[in-house]
């Protein structure tokens, strides 16, 4: 079986030119913590993860002391450092050298390396293209079925 057998065609995809709220806003209406970033003629990027958005947003431990210390305090920095983010490009929080599969390959390699490397999702690329996703559950409907 092949990763072209198994695959989502319609991953979620955003464009490199866009920015954290728009990134945020595609997370949050699919559901999909992984997206795959393109330009404009579909040529494959990298990978923005929720991961990436919220770590972004983090505040550091000087940054919630200077605000008092509290858990409190903490959440606070974490919302303003969150809107001081929207506007901001995703460019620097895209991983540009993920692990990437393509379609041709054998469905049971990319599950090891799914689960060796605790990835839930992978971009399946072909000729420098996003042809689509595999994710772990692409996998487990193709192999177990669905219920």
């Amino acid at each position: 079986m092949r990763v072209g057998d198994v695959m989502t065609v319609r991953a979620a995809r955003i464009r490199y030119s866009s920015n954290m709220l728009y990134a945020a806003e595609i997370v949050g209406l699919s559901g999909i913590g992984d997206l795959m970033v393109v330009d404009d003629e579909n040529v494959f990027i990298g990978v923005l993860s929720e991961g990436d958005i919220l770590r972004t947003a983090l505040p550091n431990i000087d940054e919630i002391l200077a605000e008092g210390g509290t858990v409190r305090d903490a959440f606070e920095v974490f919302l303003r450092k969150g809107q001081e983010l929207a506007s901001c490009p995703i460019a620097p929080v895209v991983i540009q050298d993920p692990i990437v599969v393509s379609p041709d390959e054998d469905v049971a390699a990319v599950t090891t390396i799914l689960l060796q490397r605790h990835i839930g999702r992978l971009p399946v690329v072909e000729d420098g293209k996003l042809v689509g996703t595999v994710s772990r559950a692409d996998i487990c409907r193709a192999v177990v079925g669905t219920l």
